[in-house]
């Protein structure tokens, strides 16, 4: 009876390993034709080769769910005349690309120009209308946060969790050991596409493994500062601007988050933690970016880097300026741990990401409720 070379290997082996990780590599991308010939007794000893290498290296995800304790943020103090700004890094457009089925996105973080900016992985400023969007896909390792600009988003998750957020809302969700979800653009009355942005921060390692989460931040529980007598505004999404502090515990891993709006004439200077990394990305206007001699000018869709070193951001708009400028900035404490990512899989190792792949084929250590499961509002994708 011919038997297909693969089913000659030895299982114990080095390259067995490589096999089944292969394997599960192009289960998890697409059914590739590349394996339809393969027995289902051979794939099942291909999932089982790798489970016991990951098991006996100790790599294999525990049953146990870590504990949890929310981040303490720490207190900047008022800015005063030994405060230095931050460098400018670097400035570059957002170049627009498709995502998803049927989105388009400008991705700012996550590409060769800014790749693993720890503790952020990825930043999209999406525009998708209805037909369109992100159907049902899974998550470990990592906190997204989802920022609405104009229109309305769905979500729907294998837990049973549902909802639906609007202009100016946002949610944080901290994918932990395993979240399979969908998200979809409703379909607004005049026709009007849907805008946001979607931020992945990475999580600690020690959480990388802990319970998926979900908060929900309404546009009206957002407290704002006003600086500058009122030419500058600023929503103080998560952090602290000018007196005023954000809700808090919204994200595991933590994160400033500020949107700001400078008008003709106004002036912004931020404090910033020190030691954070920090990037502004620019929605509308153009802004001008540092002090003195050292200025950048950022029109719409630029990622403005900063350097860690220094005490705030400088940011204003000239007073001859036809229009106002928006941008948001962003800081996040760095994680000193390695960057493995596989997609929607956002580990420390590659052996992690074998056994979340594993995992997800599997149904298992967290993925339990993917068997079976499919989201009604990934239903009413176009194709």
């Amino acid at each position: 009876m011919h038997r297909h070379p693969w089913e000659l290997v030895d299982y114990r082996s080095p390259l067995a390993i490589c096999i089944a990780a292969v394997f599960l590599s192009y289960q998890f991308t697409s059914d590739s034709a590349h394996l339809g010939n393969l027995s289902s007794s051979l794939k099942e000893q291909l999932a089982t080769t790798l489970s016991q290498y990951l098991r006996k290296n100790n790599i294999i995800s525990s049953s146990s769910i870590p504990p949890v304790t929310l981040p303490t943020y720490p207190i900047v103090p008022p800015l005063t005349d030994m405060a230095v700004p931050r460098a400018i890094r670097q400035v570059f457009l957002a170049v627009e690309q498709a995502e998803g089925a049927g989105a388009r996105v400008r991705r700012s973080i996550g590409t060769a120009k800014l790749r693993n900016f720890s503790p952020f992985l990825m930043l999209d400023h999406f525009t998708v209308g209805h037909g369109a969007g992100f159907p049902d896909h899974p998550h470990r390792g990592q906190e997204t946060i989802t920022y609405l600009l104009s229109g309305g988003v769905d979500h729907e998750d294998f837990a049973g969790n549902k909802g639906t957020i609007g202009p100016g809302d946002l949610q944080f969700m901290t994918a932990g050991r395993g979240i399979m979800h969908a998200e979809m653009p409703r379909e607004n009355p005049d026709g009007s596409l849907n805008v946001g942005m979607q931020l992945w921060v990475d999580l600690p390692k020690e959480l990388k493994m802990c319970e998926p989460r979900y908060r929900d931040l309404r546009a009206n529980e957002i407290p704002v500062a006003e600086v500058d007598d009122g030419r500058v505004t600023v929503k103080v999404i998560s952090g602290q601007s000018h007196g005023v502090d954000s809700v808090r515990d919204l994200a595991y891993t933590p994160v400033w988050l500020l949107d700001v709006t400078i008008r003709p004439g106004g002036r912004i200077s931020q404090a910033l933690p020190k030691g954070w990394n920090a990037f502004a990305y620019t929605f509308a206007g153009t802004t001008i970016f540092g002090s003195n001699d050292a200025t950048r000018v950022a029109k719409e869709f630029h990622n403005v880097v900063f350097d860690q070193a220094g005490d705030y951001v400088e940011a204003s708009v000239p007073d001859n300026a036809e229009s106002e400028s928006r941008f948001i900035l962003v800081a996040g404490q760095p994680l000193d741990q390695k960057v493995v990512q596989y997609g929607p899989f956002v580990l420390t190792s590659q052996e992690e990401v074998y056994q979340a792949m594993l995992d997800y084929q599997t149904a298992s250590n967290g993925f339990e409720r993917v068997r079976g499961w499919e989201s009604e509002i990934g239903k009413r994708m176009a194709y």
